[in-house]
């Protein structure tokens, strides 16, 4: 069966939202089913991520959903966001659901900060806090560095990523950097977070949240809004695989386990890197849109900095990247507005929409378990 995307909903992006996650989950819920022109009670399911702190029977109460025949969770952080929508999907296909409503909400500014260091209890976290690398920066700059010895890039390539991100935040009014590009200089500038990691390498800590309503393409051709068809989702884990240090395996600089979704998103729908009129590319830290675009096919193994130099991922450029912004220039919500930026990107209705019919690519996660979609037109 077929399955599109037939609604979004978003709450505003913010550093003090001022309201309950649960709330600001409804708030998104509530969009998206507006948007697809759907009532609480026509929702049969409900997917969101492992940490978020909002149980479906919460979010389904508050809202009158009332019965619902299909509940999942996915976990490994921002490496959940395509999957929420791949398990929606096969509920519909399965038959176990007719409209799936995928969420994520988090005061991720305002309460918990994934920023600072924590006691991990998973039982792979012996592996590396007792050598300080107790935070999510500091991890990726494991990774970074060697990227930099592999491939002869510079910090200069990261900052490029960054330049580009803030440039397409700037005209986007829904973004927490609006009207704020940056400068190459002013990225150099900024302070280490952990090197080679700057500030402006790193994405932002948001409130707010995103909701997205999966449907079969049939039912979502008779909804309210222009539906975006889900030509492929995949998630991926890599050999070795560790939680942002899988420093263990050879390469350390790699993202063997967004080759394992880019693989199977390329055949499912029969599309493939030449084909992608925009790429939505999960960019919680610069250095990983380099590795990503390796791994997905766009540039051989450490070309990525040639494919950034000169705006090749700007609007207008080779491959636009993240014409809303992305984690370091929209806001960070665990990759999910990335996903609501896709379905604006297929319907035409994006503030920097990228011309052409080509299918979007999105991504989700990076140093974990990760996910991708493929998303077209109907």
């Amino acid at each position: 069966m077929i399955c599109a995307v037939a609604g979004i909903g978003a709450t505003e992006f913010s550093k003090e939202s001022g309201r309950s996650e649960l709330r600001l989950a409804v708030e998104a819920v509530r969009a998206a089913l507006d948007d697809a022109g759907l009532r609480p009670a026509d929702v049969s399911g409900l997917v969101t991520f492992g940490m978020d702190n909002n149980p479906e029977i919460a979010v389904a109460r508050e809202l009158g959903m009332g019965e619902l025949s299909f509940l999942s969770r996915i976990g490994y952080g921002g490496g959940a966001a395509c999957a929420v929508v791949q398990q929606a999907v096969l509920a519909v296909g399965a038959g176990l659901a007719d409209v799936v409503v995928c969420y994520r909400a988090l005061n991720e500014r305002s309460g918990r900060r994934f920023g600072r260091a924590v006691a991990a209890p998973d039982p792979d976290s012996g592996w590396h806090h007792p050598m300080g690398l107790a935070t999510p920066a500091a991890m990726v700059a494991m990774v970074a560095r060697r990227y930099l010895h592999d491939h002869g890039a510079s910090a200069d390539d990261f900052g490029r990523v960054a330049v580009a991100m803030r440039r397409h935040a700037a005209t986007n009014p829904r973004a927490w950097f609006h009207g704020r590009p940056i400068t190459l200089d002013e990225h150099r500038a900024s302070r280490w977070i952990a090197e080679p990691l700057r500030l402006l390498d790193c994405c932002q800590e948001s409130d707010g949240a995103v909701a997205l309503v999966v449907t079969s393409l049939e039912r979502a051709r008779d909804l309210t809004g222009r539906p975006a068809v889900i030509a492929a989702a995949a998630q991926g884990s890599g050999p070795d695989q560790y939680v942002m240090t899988s420093y263990y395996r050879d390469p350390v600089a790699a993202l063997p386990e967004m080759g394992v979704a880019a693989r199977q998103v390329w055949e499912r729908s029969g599309f493939g890197p030449a084909d992608v009129r925009t790429a939505v590319l999960y960019d919680h830290f610069t250095p990983y849109v380099l590795m990503q675009l390796e791994e997905l096919g766009f540039c051989g193994r450490g070309e990525a900095r040639h494919l950034v130099a000169d705006g090749g991922i700007e609007l207008g450029g080779r491959l636009p990247v993240n014409p809303h912004g992305g984690q370091l220039g929209e806001a960070y919500i665990h990759g999910m507005n990335g996903i609501a930026e896709a379905v604006r990107q297929v319907r035409g209705s994006a503030v920097n929409q990228v011309p052409g019919d080509g299918p979007v690519l999105v991504t989700a996660g990076t140093g974990v378990p990760t996910s991708a979609l493929i998303l077209r037109g109907d």
